[in-house]
């Protein structure tokens, strides 16, 4: 299967993941964990709100899953794909497991680390770089997020 198509279709299970948020106040982001073969090895969807942790983010909690399933930090030739930019926090993490690949959808202009703000992941200084594409299903992961920020909230009159 080609790349782009794949990337799809991965996707589209992380914006699913992503869509379990419905009901709570974290924001909608959902992460999926891909093992070189294409197998799904874990899930992670934003946790802040819910488990009162600033390091609760989708990417974070996929990151942690398939660690503890695989028994290895190491997560070399894994994918990530998740349906917002990661932030710098997350960006580090990923380095850091070093994960192979790294798909995202939504762009992030405030606080994006693959491209938008900063571009923690292809920084020539760190000894990993994961291959990044992004924009994949770009417009289905913004509608969701704006769907999710146009909601009544509690400061809503």
């Amino acid at each position: 299967m080609r790349s782009r198509p794949r990337h799809e279709q991965w996707m589209r299970r992380a914006l699913d993941v992503a869509a379990g948020c419905d009901d709570s106040a974290d924001v909608p982001v959902g992460a999926v964990v891909y093992a070189p073969d294409g197998t799904e090895l874990a899930i992670g969807r934003n946790e802040r709100e819910a488990a009162h942790d600033p390091t609760a983010h989708a990417e974070i909690l996929a990151l942690r899953a398939a660690a503890a399933r695989l028994g290895e930090w190491r997560l070399e030739g894994c994918t990530l794909v998740v349906t917002l930019e990661p932030c710098t926090m997350c960006a580090g993490a990923i380095v850091l497991a070093r994960i192979a690949t790294v798909v995202f959808g939504a762009w992030e202009p405030k606080t994006g680390a693959a491209g938008s703000l900063w571009d923690v992941l292809r920084d020539r200084r760190l000894n990993h770089r994961p291959e990044v594409y992004s924009g994949v299903l770009a417009a289905e992961s913004a509608a969701m997020l704006r769907t999710f920020f146009d909601r009544p909230g509690p400061l809503t009159p």
